[in-house]
């Protein structure tokens, strides 16, 4: 479905090949899990959540998972946690079937969440 953009998260998830819908569907329920206040959109054309701001999004490429991190600064500080990922920018990358790093996923998460919480409070959001 190239060029398309899916409604709604369910209907991207469908969109997918069968051996990638098993990982989105975990990334998927487990954000909601940690950030149950976010809210689940499309934007560019892959599920992401939003609190203040973008936090992270998920989606696939031809062979693999992806992690939308939304932060290049935090990939950078984290780079000992991630000597066994595959990433590139602020992008975590996961093989099709691959054991999504729980742990990992929140703390990059509860990071996002405290990131995106002080710059709203710089802005007078909150």
């Amino acid at each position: 479905m190239k060029g398309k953009t899916p409604k709604d998260v369910d209907e991207y998830i469908s969109w997918q090949s069968e051996e990638f819908r098993k990982n989105l569907i975990e990334c998927r329920n487990y954000i909601r899990d940690l950030v149950p206040e976010a809210e689940e959109m499309i934007s560019y054309q892959i599920p992401t959540y939003k609190l203040y701001y973008m936090l992270v999004g998920f989606g696939v490429t031809k062979k693999y998972c992806s992690f939308y991190t939304m932060s290049p600064d935090l990939i950078k500080r984290m780079e000992k946690d991630l000597k066994n990922i595959k990433y590139s920018g602020a992008t975590l990358y996961f093989k099709p079937g691959q054991k999504i790093p729980k742990a990992l996923i929140k703390k990059i998460i509860k990071a996002r969440i405290k990131e995106n919480k002080e710059r709203a409070k710089e802005k007078g959001k909150i």
